[in-house]
C-alpha cells in the first residue's frame, strides 16, 4: 500500500511540476517589477497558476506521502497570494498617504487623547515648578545627574547662563548631554506608548514625572532671573521633542482606553480598532523626535539669539500644528 502510495505521489507531481515552475517564474516576476508592470497575458496566466495551485495542494496533502513537496507547494501558494491580492501600492505611494492623509486625519481623530497627553506633561510640570519653589531639594529628586549636567540650586547664576548660550557644546559637555537627554526621552516615548495598554496608569504617570522635572528645571532659572532666556533654550527643541512625547501618551491612552471601555465590542476587537490610529501617533511621535534630535544638535547651539530661538522653537511648533489641522482634508 505505500508503495502504491509513493507511485501516485511521484505521477501526481511529475504531471504538474511544469505548472508549479510556470508559476514560480510569474511569481518571481511579479514580485521584482510589480504586477501592474507585467502584461496582462502574464498577469492573466499568474491568476490562473495560482488557482490550480492552490487546487494541487489541497490534493497533495490528501496522497502524498513528500514532506518537501507540501512544503514547497505551500510557500509558492502563499507567494502568490500575496503577489495577486497584496495592495500593489510602491513603498513611496504609501510614505506620501501616510504623510498627506492617514497621519494628520489619525490626528484629529485622536485629539482628546492627545489633550490628555499634554494635560498629564502640563500638570506635572506646574507641580515640579510649585514644589521646587517650596524646597529646592526637589530639584533632584526630579531631575537625575545624567539630566541635570552639573546644574542644580547650588550652581551660580554665571554658570546656568553659561550653559544655555554656549556656543561650542563640546567644552562643556553639551554635545554629550543633548545626545543623552534625546535618547532619554525616546525610552520616555516608548514606555509612554507601549506601557498604556496596562489601563492607561503607566503612560499618565510617565509623562507626569516628565513634567515634574521640566517643571523643576525651569524654576530653577526663573529663581536666578533667567525665565525668558531657558524659555528660549528650551523652545528650540523642546516644543517639538515634549510634544512628541504627549503625542506618543495619547497613543498609550487611546490603547488603554480601548481595554478599560470597549463598548459592544470584544476588548480585542476594540484594541485592534484602537490600534489603527494610536501606530499611527507613535510613528508620528518618532517623526518629530528625530526632528528634534536635529534642532537639539545643530540649531539651538548654532543660534544664539533669543528671539531667534523662539522664532525658531514656536514655528516649527506651528508647522506641526498647521500639518494636523490642515493635511489629510478633502478639498470639497
Amino acid at each position: 500500500m505505500e508503495q502504491y502510495d509513493l507511485m501516485r505521489s511521484a505521477r501526481f507531481r511529475k504531471e504538474r511540476e511544469p505548472e508549479w515552475r510556470r508559476l514560480e517564474a510569474l511569481v518571481s516576476e511579479a514580485e521584482t517589477r510589480g504586477l501592474h508592470n507585467m502584461d496582462f497575458k502574464a498577469a492573466r496566466d499568474l491568476a490562473a497558476y495560482y488557482r490550480q495551485a492552490t487546487t494541487s495542494l489541497a490534493i497533495a496533502r490528501e496522497i502524498t506521502l513528500d514532506k518537501a513537496l507540501l512544503e514547497y507547494l505551500e510557500a509558492l501558494t502563499a507567494r502568490a497570494y500575496l503577489s495577486v491580492y497584496a495592495p500593489q501600492e510602491r513603498i513611496g505611494s504609501l510614505i506620501r498617504r501616510f504623510f498627506l492623509t492617514s497621519a494628520p486625519q489619525a490626528m484629529r481623530r485622536s485629539w482628546l487623547f492627545i489633550l490628555l497627553g499634554f494635560l498629564c506633561m502640563g500638570l506635572g510640570a506646574l507641580t515640579g515648578f510649585m514644589l521646587y519653589f517650596e524646597n529646592p531639594a526637589w530639584f533632584h529628586v526630579f531631575i537625575p545627574p545624567e539630566l541635570a549636567n552639573g546644574r542644580g540650586p547650588a550652581s551660580t547664576t554665571d554658570y546656568l547662563q553659561s550653559v544655555i548660550y554656549q556656543q561650542d557644546p563640546d567644552s562643556t559637555g553639551l554635545g554629550a548631554f543633548a545626545t543623552f537627554l534625546f535618547s532619554h526621552n525616546t525610552r520616555i516615548a516608548i514606555f509612554v506608548f507601549g506601557l498604556g495598554v496596562f489601563l492607561c496608569v503607566p503612560s499618565v504617570l510617565l509623562t507626569f514625572f516628565n513634567g515634574l522635572g521640566l517643571g523643576a528645571l525651569y524654576a530653577l532659572y526663573v529663581d536666578r532671573g533667567l525665565g525668558i532666556d531657558i524659555g528660549g533654550w528650551l523652545s528650540v527643541h523642546g516644543v517639538t521633542e515634549l510634544s512628541a512625547i504627549c503625542i506618543a501618551c495619547g497613543g498609550g491612552l487611546q490603547l488603554g482606553s480601548a481595554i478599560l471601555f470597549p463598548g459592544d465590542r470584544t476588548r480585542i476587537a476594540a484594541l485592534q480598532l484602537a490600534g489603527h490610529d494610536a501606530v499611527k501617533l507613535a510613528v508620528v511621535a518618532s517623526i518629530m523626535l528625530l526632528v528634534a534630535a536635529f534642532l537639539e544638535g545643530f540649531a539651538r547651539q548654532l543660534l544664539q539669539d533669543l528671539s531667534g530661538r523662539y522664532i525658531l522653537g514656536w514655528g516649527v511648533g506651528l508647522i506641526w500644528l498647521a500639518w494636523f489641522i490642515l493635511g489629510g482634508r478633502s478639498r470639497r
